[in-house]
């Protein structure tokens, strides 16, 4: 008789693998429902959709970047909770080339004349939008200082762009002293 020890086979290491991953599925699951427990609720009467998601873009720098959308929102108290507000946060991306920056706002199912786009100071955009059962709203901090006159907008197919001039410094002027 041989005292060896039994190798483990592909198919055992892929059964631990599953195990494992059922494992993790279910405490993810169970972290989801602990959450949506926390959820505050309006009454039923008044209850909207919930919209929520998110998008993860890496930056120039490399390093990761989380953008959160839709309706529910996190409170600032000691103890955070989910609140679920009737305005939803759009999806924004921001393009800035050498002479203007571009900023797409997806808002389906508004109307153009529906919308209000404002710009305040040379760094900050406010756009609101709403329908009869869809309200936009989001405050958008701009990479450059821009010309607000500059701004143009258009919309089509529930996605509004918002193009701005850039505000370039002016050199200062000086006067130049010779040396003898």
């Amino acid at each position: 008789m041989s005292s060896r020890k039994r190798r483990k086979s592909i198919f055992d290491l892929i059964d631990d693998l599953l195990r494992e991953l059922r494992e993790e599925l279910e405490d993810f699951e169970r972290d989801i429902w602990h959450k949506f427990s926390e959820l505050e609720v309006p009454e039923k009467e008044s209850m909207k959709p919930i919209v929520y998601g998110f998008r993860i873009t890496i930056g120039p720098d490399g390093i990761p970047r989380i953008e959160e959308f839709g309706n529910v929102r996190r409170g600032r108290r000691a103890r955070p909770r989910i609140v679920v507000s009737e305005e939803r946060e759009p999806l924004v991306d921001i393009i800035e080339s050498d002479k203007d920056i571009r900023v797409i706002v997806e808002m389906p199912g508004v109307d153009k004349d529906k919308i209000n786009v404002k710009v305040i100071g040379t760094r900050k955009l406010i756009v609101k939008g709403s329908n009869h059962d869809r309200k936009y709203y989001k405050e958008v901090e701009l990479p450059s200082d821009v010309k607000p006159e500059s701004a143009k907008a258009t919309y089509r197919n529930g996605v509004l762009e918002v193009k701005l001039e850039k505000k370039f410094k002016e050199k200062e002027k000086g006067y130049e002293i010779k040396i003898e």
